[in-house]
């Protein structure tokens, strides 16, 4: 054996023992960072979204970033090429449009909306028609031929307001009649330099933007009433629903309910195949179901109304399958739990044993 290998095997002998007793560490991924889209920064959409970042991606190691947009149909677009969003709210009427769109023969809708997949439903948005309150208008199927704000261009509120008008009166809303503004804007323009007529905006009760006005906001505006007798009404019902805008969302300033429509919110991601996003999105749809309680108790109010469960989705709508597959086998856990628990409950009390049966020895409690 060579002199050289001899006077060097101490030298290995030592390293090897050293190796042997350091402490192994553990390989840990770096901690995924995702973003989601949202809406205005007065609105539900990124309130709700705040609390999926704070009560879901965060107990599942995922930092969630919060993003400001214009709404439902500027998200469909951001969630299929912003770099980082994973995650998006998008309302039903927007998505159905763009497959319409793709079904139609539009390449760009299909290319957008194909691989687009849904996580879950979550609630109802109510759509508020606001008008001056010394304004002759006093229900929704009066707004024909108005000035109308109807949300900026890319929003979910643009679209909802002009199919909704389309609805209603059989003809589109003339461009003469159309101003693309924010929220801000267009309650600006309505009771200060009085250039509109109507404004209609999108969002969840209670919205923030409404919730924060004082008890004078009913001087200068008044929310228009759902008429159920108009035939205008029957007409946007084919695809919006009744609802009531609650006087006690906005109990500073609101008197009493107010009848109107409501479109349903969806949580959008994308048809991810890599392995680690997957994984990823796998444990936020965990999360989102073991986390669901704390949502309904901590989150917005809104999702209270959220009901945790995946119904059968119409022709062109698709569940994202990695996630679907994680939140119902959650949901299934979560339905037996509350099933034994009923079944506990619903037991007959065990009676105290007798002193004699005690004695005997026969006491079964």
């Amino acid at each position: 054996m060579p002199t050289r290998f001899l006077l060097t095997l101490p030298l290995w002998m030592a390293f090897l023992a050293c190796a042997a007793a350091a402490p192994r560490s553990e390989y840990k991924a770096p901690r995924a960072e995702y973003k989601i889209v949202t809406a205005s920064k007065t609105g539900t959409y990124i309130q709700i979204g705040r609390d999926l970042a704070a009560l879901v991606a965060e107990p599942a190691g995922i930092g969630l970033e919060v993003l400001e947009s214009k709404g439902s149909a500027e998200n469909v677009q951001r969630m299929r090429f912003e770099p980082g969003v994973k995650l998006a709210l998008v309302q039903s009427d927007v998505y159905q449009a763009f497959l319409d769109e793709a079904k139609a023969g539009n390449t760009d809708a299909d290319n957008i909306i194909r691989p687009l997949r849904l996580i879950m439903p979550l609630y109802d948005e109510e759509i508020y028609f606001i008008a001056r309150a010394d304004s002759p208008l006093n229900s929704i199927h009066e707004i024909k031929n108005k000035v109308i704000a109807v949300g900026p261009l890319g929003s979910g509120t643009a679209l909802t307001s002009r199919t909704l008008y389309q609805l209603m009166f059989g003809e589109a809303l003339s461009s003469a009649n159309t101003q693309y503004l924010t929220n801000e804007e267009a309650l600006a323009k309505l009771t200060v330099d009085k250039s509109i007529d109507v404004a209609i905006i999108v969002a969840g009760q209670p919205a923030k933007l409404f919730s924060d006005m004082k008890a004078e906001a009913r001087n200068y505006i008044k929310i228009l009433r759902l008429d159920d007798a108009a035939p205008e009404t029957a007409r946007a019902k084919k695809t919006y629903f009744p609802a009531a805008i609650r006087a006690t969302s906005y109990a500073t300033w609101l008197k009493s309910d107010v009848p109107t429509l409501t479109v349903k919110a969806y949580l959008v991601t994308y048809d991810y195949g890599l392995q680690s996003t997957v994984g990823n999105l796998g444990r936020f749809a965990e999360s989102l179901c073991t986390n669901f309680d704390n949502l309904q108790a901590n989150g917005h109010p809104k999702w209270k109304q959220v009901r945790l469960e995946l119904p059968a989705l119409g022709q062109g709508w698709r569940y994202y399958a990695p996630m679907e597959k994680r939140m119902r086998a959650c949901i299934a856990r979560r339905s037996a739990v509350a099933a034994s628990a009923a079944a506990q409950a619903a037991l007959p009390p065990q009676r105290a044993c007798t002193e004699q049966e005690v004695v005997l020895g026969i006491c079964r409690r």
